[in-house]
C-alpha cells in the first residue's frame, strides 16, 4: 500500500535560500564574534549572565523588530553583567498538534499553512535582526531539517521538553556548532535530561537531508530546567536551590564537559504565571550568590517577554502581544533586566 501522504512541493535547499537572502560580510563577522562570546560564557572564561529572552513565538516581523530594537538599547546599559540572546522562535510545538504552529507554518498567523512562504519569512526576519540590531538569536530545534536554513544566523538553540528524548534531535544537537540547551522532559526526570546532554556531546553518525553525516559532538550542549508536571498535569518548579545543587552533583558524577544550566523562568517553573518570572529570576541569582557550585553551573535564564503583558487570541490583533504562551510585557522586562544587573 502506498504512503498516505501528499507530496506538495520540493523546497529550496538551505544553500539556495542563503544565496537569495544573504547577510553582509559585517554581519558574518558579527555572528562569529557573538558565537565566541557566548561560548566563553559556557566554558567559564566570561562570567556574564546569559539572558535568552523574547516572545514565546515570533509571529509578527515588525513587532519582533520593534521589541529587539528596545532590547538592544537595554543590552548597551547592562553589557558588563548581562549578555542578551533574543528568542526568535518561529516553529512552535503544539501539545495536541493543532493551532498556530509558528511563522514557519503560517507566515501570516491567520493565513493558511505555507511552508515555502514560511522558510522565506523566517529567513528574512532573522536577516533583518542581525543587520538592524547587531544581535543573533535563539531558536528551538523543533524540526531538525529547518535549522540549516538559519544556521548562519543563530547563536543558540534549544531542544524542547517533548523532543529531548528523541534520538534524531539529540544527534542534530551534536552537530549544530553552537550551544544547545536540552530541556528536561515534561515528567521532570533529570537523568533523562542529562542523557540528552551526554548524547549531544558525543560524536554521532546518522541520516540527514538525504546524506549520511558524521558529527564531532557538541561540547556546549547543556541542560535547561523548565519545571515539570505530575501524572495529573499539575505544574511543579525545578529552579530551587536544592535542585540546582543536585544537578551540579549529577553533572560531576557523569563527568560531562562544560557543566551548565540555563533556567527557564516560565512554562511549568512559573505554572504559566508569566508575571512571576522576575521573582523567579531573582531567586535564581540569590541561589548563585549563596553557593559557589551553583554560581559556576548556572549560566543564565530563558525568559518569555514581548511588548505587551499576557497573551491574546489571534483574532484580537493587539500589536506586540503573544498569540501563544503569555509573556512579560516590555516595562516589566526592562525593570527586571536592570534589577538583575544591579544584583549580579
Amino acid at each position: 500500500m502506498s504512503m498516505q501522504m501528499e507530496f506538495i512541493k520540493v523546497l529550496p535547499s538551505p544553500q539556495a535560500l542563503m544565496e537569495d537572502y544573504p547577510i553582509s560580510q559585517a554581519s558574518k563577522m558579527l555572528k562569529l564574534q557573538r558565537d565566541e562570546e557566548i561560548k566563553n560564557i559556557f566554558t567559564g572564561k566570561d562570567d556574564r549572565f546569559l539572558m535568552v529572552i523574547g516572545p514565546c513565538s515570533s509571529d509578527n516581523e515588525d513587532a519582533v523588530l520593534d521589541y529587539l530594537h528596545r532590547l538592544a538599547k537595554v543590552q548597551e546599559k547592562v553589557k558588563d553583567k548581562i549578555y542578551i540572546v533574543p528568542r526568535l522562535y518561529t516553529n512552535k510545538p503544539r501539545t495536541i498538534g493543532v493551532g498556530y504552529k509558528g511563522m514557519l507554518h503560517q507566515p501570516s498567523p491567520d493565513g493558511k499553512e505555507d511552508m515555502l512562504g514560511g522558510i522565506i519569512a523566517i529567513r528574512k526576519m532573522n536577516v533583518r535582526v542581525i543587520e538592524e540590531t547587531g544581535m543573533t538569536g535563539a531558536e528551538e530545534i523543533l524540526y531538525p531539517e529547518v535549522f540549516r536554513y538559519l544556521s548562519d544566523l543563530l547563536s543558540y538553540a534549544a531542544v524542547g521538553a517533548r523532543s529531548s528524548e528523541d534520538q534524531l534531535h539529540r544527534m542534530i544537537a551534536s552537530g549544530v556548532g553552537i550551544p544547545v540547551g536540552m530541556k528536561n522532559p515534561t515528567s521532570g526526570d533529570l537523568s533523562v535530561m542529562l542523557n540528552s546532554v551526554a548524547a549531544a556531546q558525543h560524536e554521532q553518525e546518522f541520516l540527514f537531508r538525504g546524506w549520511e553525516v558524521r558529527t564531532k559532538g557538541n561540547e556546549l550542549a547543556h541542560s535547561i530546567l523548565r519545571g515539570y508536571v505530575d501524572p495529573y498535569g499539575n505544574s511543579y518548579p525545578n529552579y530551587h536551590y536544592e535542585i540546582l545543587r543536585n544537578v551540579y552533583a549529577m553533572y560531576a558524577e557523569r563527568k560531562l564537559k562544560n557543566p551548565a544550566i540555563i533556567v527557564d523562568t516560565n512554562h511549568n517553573n512559573s505554572g504559566k504565571k508569566w508575571a512571576e518570572q522576575p521573582r523567579i529570576a531573582k531567586d535564581i541569582v540569590n541561589s548563585c550568590k549563596l553557593n559557589a557550585d551553583i554560581k559556576s553551573i548556572v549560566k543564565g535564564l530563558m525568559v518569555e517577554s514581548y511588548i505587551e503583558d499576557g497573551c491574546q487570541a489571534i483574532s484580537d490583533g493587539v500589536y506586540g502581544k503573544s498569540i501563544t504562551d503569555p509573556c512579560l510585557g516590555w516595562e516589566k522586562t526592562q525593570r527586571m533586566l536592570q534589577d538583575m544587573a544591579e544584583m549580579l
